[in-house]
C-alpha cells in the first residue's frame, strides 16, 4: 500500500479542566470536519462563558493532517494555540478543534506558566475524549437501471460497502463509501456491471 488509509480522531465531544494561581483553564475537544464549524462553536462557548478572558484554539484537519490552524486570542503570541496544536500532534489525531477558555485569576503567569497551562488543558480534554480509528473513504454516487439491482446488491454485499443514502424508481442511485485502499479493485469490478455508472462525490 501506497498510504495509510487510515487515522485517529475522537469519538464525540469531550472536556478538561486546569488550574494555576487562581486562573482556570478549560479544554473543549471536538470532532470536526471541516473550518466552517469553528465559529459556531467558539460561538456558543463565547454565549457559556460570558466572564471568560480568552478563547484560544488549535484545529487539525484531513486524514493525511495537512491542515492545522491556531489562535491564540490575545495571549501572548505563541503561549496557546501552539502549545494546543502540539497536544493534538502528540496524539497523533486529526479531525479535531480543542478550544481552551481562561478564566484570568488575578495572577500573571508569565510565558512557561502559560504553555504549560494550556498544553495540560488541552490534553485532559484529549485524555478524556474517545479516541477511534477510521479509515479514509471516497464517497461515490453509482446509478444504474432497476433491471442491474441484484448485479449491484450481490456486489456491495461481497465487498461490504457501506449504503449511505439510496433512492429507487425507474432509474436507481445509490451513496457508496469505499475505502481507499480497496478504491481501484472495486472500480473495476463497477465497470465490469454493464449500465452501472459510478461518479466520485468526495473524500471522507
Amino acid at each position: 500500500m501506497l498510504f495509510d488509509d487510515t487515522y485517529k480522531t475522537i469519538a464525540a465531544a469531550a472536556e478538561g479542566v486546569f488550574r494555576d494561581r487562581g486562573s482556570k483553564f478549560i479544554g473543549y475537544a471536538y470532532p470536526v470536519f471541516s473550518e466552517d464549524e469553528v465559529k459556531d462553536i467558539l460561538s456558543k462557548l463565547r454565549a457559556e462563558h460570558a466572564k471568560a478572558r480568552h478563547f484560544c484554539w488549535a484545529l487539525r484537519l484531513s486524514p493525511d493532517r495537512s491542515i492545522f490552524r491556531i489562535q491564540d486570542d490575545g495571549e501572548p503570541s505563541g503561549t496557546a494555540g501552539r502549545p494546543i496544536l502540539n497536544t493534538l500532534l502528540s496524539a497523533d489525531i486529526t479531525n479535531v478543534l480543542v478550544v481552551v477558555v481562561r478564566y484570568f485569576g488575578g495572577t500573571l503567569l508569565g510565558v512557561p506558566g502559560l504553555i504549560n497551562a494550556y498544553k495540560t488543558a488541552a490534553a485532559e480534554a484529549i485524555q478524556a475524549a474517545a479516541i477511534v480509528e477510521k479509515t479514509v473513504n471516497d464517497i461515490y454516487e453509482v446509478q444504474f437501471d432497476y433491471l442491474l439491482m441484484n448485479d449491484v446488491m450481490k456486489l456491495i454485499k461481497e465487498e461490504k460497502l457501506n449504503v449511505l443514502s439510496q433512492s429507487f424508481d425507474n432509474s436507481c442511485s445509490m451513496r457508496l463509501e469505499i475505502r481507499k485502499s480497496v478504491l481501484n479493485s472495486i472500480l473495476h469490478k463497477i465497470e465490469k456491471i454493464e449500465g452501472l455508472r459510478a461518479k466520485y462525490l468526495f473524500t471522507a
